[in-house]
């Protein structure tokens, strides 16, 4: 069975800085009609720093959709026709101040691909220079170096709850590690 959806028509809802929402109406393989609403998102990068001492360096900032501090893996959205190394490249000296000799696509994400266009593209950065952060204006985090195995931990008891950041903690475990 196939299961392609055909797009009949698109109403859009909302157009935003961040995203856009639409609205569309769709055949599904049967035959039938029905809706689907999609966020429209550029998509991002993400990305485990890891040192020659195997510490990881995590960023801490308020989210406001959960009204707390959470702890994560410097990431940021693309820009329009953005290559995502690039993007990498530049979103690790602005979270954190490094630079890396080595940055290497490990994979990528689908946030929620239920109704979420966004796609993040993963990547280990090692052979870290420190610099100086340069954030983006309105943007306030701190820089947290840990142990990997530390932040494996948080991610084991729940200490970490985001996605982005669990996969590419776990991912950057097992390719440091060389775990069979």
């Amino acid at each position: 069975m196939d299961f392609y959806e055909e797009t009949l028509s698109r109403e859009d809802i909302f157009r935003g800085r961040v995203f856009d929402i639409h609205r569309d109406v769709v055949r599904l393989p049967d035959g039938k009609q029905s809706f689907r609403e999609v966020v429209e998102h550029s998509g991002g990068v993400c990305i485990a720093a890891v040192d020659d001492e195997r510490g990881i360096y995590l960023v801490e900032q308020y989210r406001y959709p959960f009204g707390e501090l959470t702890l994560e893996v410097a990431a940021g959205r693309l820009e329009p026709g953005e290559d995502p190394l690039d993007a990498a490249v530049r979103e690790l000296s602005e979270e954190t101040g490094l630079t890396a000799k080595d940055m290497k696509k490990v994979g990528v994400f689908y946030s929620s691909p239920g109704f979420l266009s966004e796609k993040l593209h993963l990547y280990l950065a090692t052979g870290l220079t420190a610099g100086r952060q340069h954030l983006d204006e309105g943007e306030f985090l701190r820089v947290k170096r840990m142990p990997l195995s530390e932040a494996v931990d948080k991610v084991i008891f729940d200490e970490i709850a985001d996605g982005k950041t669990k996969t590419l903690v776990l991912l950057a475990d097992r390719l440091i590690n060389k775990k069979d």
